[in-house]
Order: structure tokens, then sequence, then C-alpha cells
């Protein structure tokens, strides 16, 4: 069967009417992005109501900022394991030194090579999953640490002018 003999049906989901409307606003503008006004616009067309428009933006907003901040944690986090694989490598390598220079073969050195490669390598695999309970706890206690530092911070800024103001 061709795709011009194809029949729409009676009704549709809300998936495939965002797809359908996806589509048609993609091809129906040359530019990739709209304005603000015409999603107003679009949106008073369709007959939304202007309060869910606005709530379903924040949300959106919302989403997007949380989105930056997962990205920013990711990016701290391989940081860290980043920072925790130089160190194994340093401190094995002068363990392995060590231990070769002072029995001529490698003993006590490779229990702590495997010992701490074993706990690296869930660590790494910690580190690369980002989604669960887990990483969103992690997630949450590095956002609530990093706003407290940030506080700290505005609060030492303020404080300090304050001080050299009044001198």
């Amino acid at each position: 069967m061709s795709a011009s003999k194809l029949q729409p049906p009676e009704s549709y989901s809300t998936e495939e009417i965002q797809e359908i409307l996806y589509l048609a606003i993609t091809r129906s503008t040359d530019k990739e992005e709209l304005s603000r006004q015409q999603l107003w616009e679009i949106a008073a067309e369709l007959d939304i109501d202007i309060q869910l428009i606005q709530e379903a933006e924040q949300d959106w907003l919302n989403q997007k900022q949380v989105g930056k901040k997962k990205q920013e944690f990711n990016l701290y986090r391989k940081g860290q394991l980043q920072y925790k694989v130089v160190r194994y490598l340093i401190v094995n390598v002068f363990l392995f030194s060590l231990n070769i220079l002072s029995a001529g073969h490698l003993t006590w050195s490779l229990y702590i090579l495997f010992g701490w490669g074993l706990k690296l390598s869930l660590e790494t695999w910690k580190t690369l999953q980002t989604g669960g309970e887990a990483y969103e706890r992690a997630f949450q206690n590095w956002k609530i640490k990093n706003e407290v530092k940030q506080s700290l911070t505005t609060l030492w800024t303020r404080l300090k002018a304050f001080w050299q103001s009044t001198e």
C-alpha cells in the first residue's frame, strides 16, 4: 500500500500529536529556532491555556538547568576519577620499583596493586553510571555542597567589601 493511500486515524495519542506538531513546525520554518512570541502564538492557536504554557516553559527551563548541572557533576566525577587513576599509577610504579630493588622480584607490591586496582575499578564503574538512585543521591549531595560553597563565597566577598568600605 502506498503512502498516499494511508488513512489517518480518528484520534491521536499525546505522543503522536507531539511528533506530528514537531514535524510540522520544523517543516514550516526555514530557521531552526522559533521566538518566544511564536511559541505563545502556537499555544494560543492550539487553545492551550496561558497558565499551562507558562508552567510548561518553566518546567522546561528547570529541566534544562538540571541537565547543565548534571553535566558539570559528570565532569567533576570524571576529573576526580582521573586524579585517582594518576595517583594509583604513580604510587604503584614507586612501590613496584621499591619491591624490585629490595627483594629482586615482585612480592608484596602485587597485593597492593590488585587490591587498590579492584577498588579503582569499582569506582570507575560507579563514575560511569549516570542513572539510578545512587547517582541521583550523589548528584543531590554534590549540588548541595556546591550551593553551600557558593553561598559562603558570596558571604565572604560581601564581608570583605564591607570591611574595606569601613576602613
